[in-house]
């Protein structure tokens, strides 16, 4: 009974996915907010949440490019998630997650908060026309950091685009050849380019990604609770969850179909 009623969720979440890029892959970015280590570690606590999330949905996944924290976590990961619908359910997972516990890394064994911005941006497919000129691109190469052996570290094969009109800046540093790490590199300023497209045509800047709100108290949109008590509740909609380690190795799908359901009741 609890796998059909799964299904059945899965359904009825399918139907709710009828925006314009919906059915697109997804690429997801996660920067951690101020507090260094503390936050870099709730910001990789969070990729390891959404790649086990795309795992148990058979999803693929690939690190665009990711920056290792100097003690613990990351200063911050791009991802790619491909399959059917990826940015329709994960679009709900944008915004400012917070989390309460106590620190591993406090001697004194005090309770610490911290917060992470996701953002997750629908991956352009090719017959989309987005226009980027070779003049607006400010192009670096540098030496990749991290993991990757001797050629990764010794040959300047990680790529920094800049586009200069937007500002945007696109690092990409997961793959040995510079080729690669640039076609990957201008898959994300294309997807970052339409979404600022999208924006300004509906006008709805605070809907769409929420990248301009500060990683800080007051903007999260779900808060995880491990101390003093066990509980992630979605402010969004008031979903909640008692099983907080489930819902840190994946089990998210609560919180998505809670944020669909009540985007179309707004409608």
């Amino acid at each position: 009974m609890k796998e059909l009623a799964q299904k059945i969720d899965s359904l009825e979440s399918r139907l709710l996915l009828s925006g314009e890029t919906d059915h697109n892959n997804a690429i997801v970015i996660i920067h951690p907010g101020a507090g260094g280590t503390e936050s870099q570690d709730w910001a990789q606590m969070l990729m390891r949440m959404y790649l086990r999330w795309a795992e148990i949905h058979g999803y693929s996944t690939e690190i665009i490019d990711h920056q290792a924290g100097e003690e613990a976590g990351i200063k911050g990961v791009t991802f790619s998630v491909s399959g059917a619908f990826a940015y329709g359910y994960l679009k709900a997972e944008a915004g400012v997650h917070r989390l309460v516990r106590i620190s591993p890394f406090d001697a004194n064994k005090r309770r610490h908060t911290s917060f992470s911005a996701v953002l997750v941006y629908p991956e352009i497919e090719d017959d989309v026309a987005i226009e980027i000129r070779e003049e607006d691109l400010k192009i670096d190469t540098f030496r990749a950091s991290g993991a990757g052996g001797q050629h990764v570290n010794k040959v300047s094969s990680a790529i920094r685009l800049t586009h200069i009109p937007s500002g945007i800046i696109i690092t990409c540093q997961s793959e040995r050849s510079q080729l690669r790490n640039r076609e990957l590199a201008m898959k994300v300023l294309k997807s970052r380019l339409y979404d600022q497209q999208v924006r300004s045509r509906e006008k709805k800047l605070d809907d769409i990604v929420g990248d301009k709100k500060d990683i800080a108290w007051g903007s999260q949109i779900r808060s995880y609770i491990m101390q003093p008590y066990r509980l992630i509740k979605d402010h969004r909609t008031n979903v909640e969850s008692g099983n907080v380690d489930a819902v840190l190795d994946g089990g998210i799908d609560i919180f998505i179909q809670g944020y669909l359901k009540a985007n179309i009741l707004k409608k």
